[in-house]
């Protein structure tokens, strides 16, 4: 009897699992084989009403747009429960063991609940390497394959035709494991979403994602001119407008985070949540010093290292500068001029067009400086955010700090203001590689993580900087 009640809990937490995942059917019988004779011979006519129904269910959940996750989390809290009842009422048993036939019924038991335990820490598995909640068509069946032999291969080393799922989950077009594998597009997003986090300029440019090492764009230069005429009037030819060519090529930035073969052996770790936590900060590192001062050779080309002219001789190609009046300092010649005037002159040095959706860009210590500025009417320019949520400003602008930006020195460039979705330009080669390497570093197994990225300003009138200078 507690051997079939044991089978009927099984059925169920399995059911759930299949149709939650949408597994077939057939998962079923495959799990009533491992199971004693006497129980799996009778499990798949337990198991087809509750399988059905349960499906059902989830199918009208999806469609709703709830979250099967929640499903399995109360199902594994039941099953916890269960189990720790279970165990009670077995250690009473094993008090008063006395025949062969007992003990069996209670070996058998005991080894059940222990596949059903396994069987929940696979379903953790796949809820880590599977979108599940949602609306119906969430899941694509590829993506889905792909994520679980990605999650199984990162765990033990065993590729399972990997390179070809990525095909299959249209993550590449070319099937060659040479250099690692794709991650599934999962784990590709945690990562990207904790780089925007970290990563100052990359929150605040455009972002793109390519398929290729190098990303053009035409700009128009203007030039196309114009007129008016009458209804009848002949209209002349105008003048072509002058186009320019955008080039971004991207370079590859790495990361080498390692883990013990226990914590990869643990199914309860979120694989994608470790990695992008491992790769994050690293990459983000990289890039935000790279957009900012990159020379553009296998990295992006960082604003500060385009040829930079007074604002006034502004031509395309090169980005205009505002001078503080002073050769190593921000501080005035004389009392009855503000520090914050320069401030002022780059602000209204950005055409109106872009002001609007503009923020400030300097490094903590410059920050520190210019929060104390203020204007001609002893108001400090610099203003806190005005709520939680938001930043802070300085005339009016948000302000952001980026490390990455110089200190105060002669000739530097310690603050940049600008539209910089409209002036910076990310390009994202899509897919994070990984090499898994068990051998270098053992009793570790490092994971060599890489991704490509270029950047480079696309429009040179939407950013202006403050240079430390006389003139």
């Amino acid at each position: 009897m507690k051997t079939v009640f044991v089978a009927t809990a099984l059925c169920a937490v399995f059911a759930v699992v299949c149709a939650s995942l949408a597994l077939p059917v057939d998962h079923l019988s495959n799990l009533a084989g491992l199971m004693p004779h006497d129980v799996g011979a009778s499990m798949a006519m337990m198991c087809a009403p509750v399988l059905n129904q349960r499906a059902r269910g989830l199918v009208a959940i999806r469609n709703d747009g709830g979250n099967a996750t929640a499903i399995l989390n109360e199902l594994k809290q039941t099953f916890e429960a269960f189990k720790d009842a279970n165990n009670t009422e077995l250690a009473n048993l094993k008090k008063g063991l006395g025949d062969v036939v007992q003990t069996e019924q209670v070996d058998r038991i005991n080894a059940e609940i222990t596949k059903l335990q396994k069987a929940l820490d696979d379903t953790n598995v796949m809820l880590a390497a599977i979108k599940i909640g949602g609306a119906a068509g969430d899941i694509d069946p590829d993506a889905a394959e792909h994520a679980l032999a990605f999650n199984k291969w990162f765990r033990k080393g065993v590729d399972n035709g990997l390179s070809d799922l990525e095909v299959k989950a249209k993550l590449t077009t070319q099937s060659d494991p040479d250099g690692g594998y794709l991650v599934p597009e999962e784990t590709e997003t945690t990562i990207d979403r904790i780089l925007g986090t970290v990563s100052v300029l990359r929150s605040l440019s455009r972002v793109i994602s390519i398929s290729t090492d190098t990303y053009k764009k035409l700009v128009s230069m203007g030039g196309a001119s114009s007129g008016w005429v009458g209804e009848e009037d002949d209209r002349p030819n105008t003048d072509t407008p002058t186009l320019r060519e955008i080039v971004i090529n991207v370079g590859e930035i790495y990361a080498n985070p390692y883990a013990t073969q226990t914590m990869l052996d643990d199914s309860r770790i979120d694989i994608a949540a470790w990695l992008g936590d491992e790769v994050s900060i690293e990459f983000a590192e990289q890039e935000g010093a790279a957009f900012i001062s990159g020379n553009g050779k296998k990295k992006p080309r960082g604003i500060l290292t385009y040829q930079n002219v007074p604002n006034a001789s502004y031509a395309w190609g090169k980005i205009g500068y505002v001078a503080t009046g002073q050769a190593a300092t921000f501080e005035t010649p004389s009392a009855s001029v503000s520090p914050a005037d320069c401030m002022i002159d780059l602000y209204y040095a950005l055409k109106s067009g872009y002001r609007n959706g503009a923020s400030w860009l300097m490094s903590d210590a410059v920050m520190g400086t210019v929060r104390k500025w203020k204007d001609a009417d002893g108001a400090y320019i610099w203003s806190p955010p005005a709520a939680s949520a938001d930043v802070a400003t300085i005339l009016q602008k948000p302000v952001y700090t980026d490390d990455n930006m110089p200190a105060i020195a002669a000739n530097t460039f310690p603050v940049a203001f600008g539209n910089f979705n409209r002036g910076y330009l990310i390009a994202d080669r899509f897919g994070i590689r990984v090499l898994r390497d068990p051998y270098t570093k053992k009793p570790y197994v490092q994971f060599y993580t890489t991704k490509r990225v270029g950047g480079g300003v696309v429009n040179f009138e939407a950013i202006k900087l403050l240079k430390v200078a006389s003139s």
